[in-house]
């Protein structure tokens, strides 16, 4: 199973002390400033998700990012809206069904799952039966519930990550700087950093993260 991103916490010291991308914000143009705010006000009503979905989907997160506590970003509303607007990624594997059905059929298959197992929904698991089921479906053999497993995950990965390290909580993470323009770079190189950049203070923890090709 992938190894999630390091989150924040009491006993995990920051990457980039001091570091606030929204610091920059008065440096973008109007546009770029009202995109970029707008992933950090108030998460969109759930509209393609039920409540049964929503509450496994956000376990789902929460498992693959490694997120915890009330500062999480709000990877299934973000997700959520991608759906109900149909702005998927333009394309599916041609032996799975769309994004939207598939979401709708991995998430009953996760439940399925969990009952089977534990008799409660993937949501009203702990983090340790969680991990499991996630690792039966990424490492298992053959079809999952009719689908295959290695397209499942790549699914849910791939809308994972994209919201995930679409919002500027994520780019604070991992020193990411936000939109370049208009203000742009001048100090390039292996190395160099830009007056606003912060220096790596544990690089060692940068963990190794795969999301497998769904192949």
């Amino acid at each position: 199973m992938s190894t999630p991103p390091v989150q924040r916490g009491d006993d995990v010291p920051e990457r980039f002390p001091g570091f606030r991308v929204l610091d920059q914000a008065r440096h973008w143009d109007e546009e770029t400033r009202a995109v970029v705010l707008a992933r950090v006000g108030r998460p969109s009503d759930i509209r393609f998700f039920d409540v049964v979905e929503q509450a496994a989907a956000t376990a789902l997160f929460d498992e693959i990012l490694g997120q915890e506590g009330d500062d999480r970003v709000p990877v299934t509303a973000m997700v959520d809206a991608r759906l109900a607007e149909k702005q998927t990624d333009g394309w599916h594997y041609d032996t799975m069904p769309t994004d939207q059905e598939s979401w709708h059929r991995t998430l009953a298959a996760l439940d399925d799952d969990a009952r089977g197992a534990h008799g409660c929904t993937f949501a009203d698991c702990d983090h340790e039966r969680r991990r499991a089921l996630l690792e039966a479906v990424h490492t298992g053999d053959g079809d999952w519930h009719g689908l295959h497993r290695g397209q499942a995950w790549s699914l849910w990965t791939r809308y994972a990550c994209t919201a995930f390290y679409s919002h500027p909580r994520a780019w604070d993470e991992i020193g990411f700087d936000g939109p370049a323009y208009p203000r742009g770079y001048k100090n390039l190189g292996i190395g160099r950093r830009e007056p606003f950049e912060v220096e790596d203070a544990h690089p060692a923890q940068l963990p190794i993260t795969t999301t497998g090709d769904g192949s």
